[in-house]
């Protein structure tokens, strides 16, 4: 659509600068009694705006077609940074050529957006820091469309990254809890980007998260069948799934210089209370599915626990 779209406004752009040109050759509104306009003549005037209309729909159209070409083979992500980028080029250059035309004096104009550029540094710091912001979110891609982050004190899905402000669908919030969407949407400036902590629950090419389930049992259960059924219970819920989500955390942490130990298996770590003991089950999940498989895997853990009330008691407080 946005190519047909781009093919007729080009054609209208050949149409008003012949026009224009028209115009300028032939004077036909010489003939009429018709008022001055900015001190040129009517013919003038009219050949300006037909040159101005010509450029403008110049660029419209080559963005429509450009973009069409460009994100024919690009992934959603990749068409939403993409159809920015073109919009801001080719705003600019729109933008520059229709004054250039209007003014009819490049080095003047020139000038004056110097000035004027310097005068809005000023006026306008805080949209102008998110206008870099989002040059640096196209360059360094610290989040995309599509990745789940936490920006200060908000969470939530990227749903577009704009020139002045990312927008998220919200996450947990003062609404919902555990991971669940809320509903509303935030806008958080981009400039938030460079002047404060950003987590991408996405990681660098890595959907996959460290979880933990923790289960409080007492004093008086064998920790070592204890630990073993959690293993279990989530090595066969997790199937090899965990498997494949380790070797891909293991390649992205060969790229970097940290040098960390990285289980195959779910593992429990014991963690003593003062009337309990906590058993902590660690594995890798996509950070999509962590609540989900959170709830599944608890109550597979409490069923097998409940099946061995000789082997595993619970804290008389029932607090777990």
């Amino acid at each position: 659509m946005r190519r047909p779209l781009g093919y007729v406004s080009l054609a209208l752009a050949l149409v008003s600068g012949v026009a224009a040109a028209a115009v300028r050759t032939t004077t036909p509104l010489s003939t009429f009694d018709l008022p001055s306009v900015g001190g040129a003549t009517p013919d003038e005037a009219a050949a300006t705006a037909l040159l101005a209309a010509a450029v403008a729909l110049a660029a419209n159209g080559a963005y429509f077609v450009t973009y069409a070409l460009a994100a024919r083979q690009a992934t959603r992500r990749r068409a939403h940074d993409i159809r920015n980028v073109l919009r801001l080029a080719f705003g600019v250059v729109a933008l520059a050529g229709v004054l250039g035309v209007v003014t009819d004096r490049w080095v003047g104009l020139l000038v004056s957006l110097g000035i004027v550029g310097f005068a809005i540094t000023f006026a306008l710091q805080q949209p102008l820091l998110s206008l870099v912001g989002w040059f640096y979110l196209m360059i360094e891609r610290p989040y995309a469309v599509g990745d789940r982050v936490q920006m200060g004190e908000v969470r939530g899905d990227v749903i577009a990254v704009d020139f002045f402000v990312t927008t998220l669908w919200e996450i947990n919030g003062p609404l919902v809890s555990t991971n669940q969407p809320s509903g509303r949407t935030v806008t958080v400036p981009n400039s938030q980007a460079l002047s404060s902590e950003v987590v991408n629950f996405a990681g660098v090419n890595t959907p996959f998260v460290w979880n933990e389930l923790s289960v409080q049992v007492a004093y008086e259960t064998d920790l070592a069948f204890a630990r073993e059924r959690m293993i279990a219970v989530a090595a066969d819920h997790l199937g090899e799934e965990m498997a494949t989500a380790v070797e891909r955390y293991r390649d992205r942490l060969a790229e970097t210089a940290v040098d960390l130990e990285v289980d195959e298996r779910p593992s429990v770590n014991v963690t003593q209370r003062e009337s309990w003991v906590e058993l902590r089950l660690r594995y890798l999940v996509h950070h999509r599915r962590a609540t989900r498989v959170r709830n599944a895997l608890y109550e597979r853990v409490l069923a097998e626990f409940n099946d061995h009330p000789d082997r595993v008691a619970f804290p008389v407080s029932r607090n777990r």
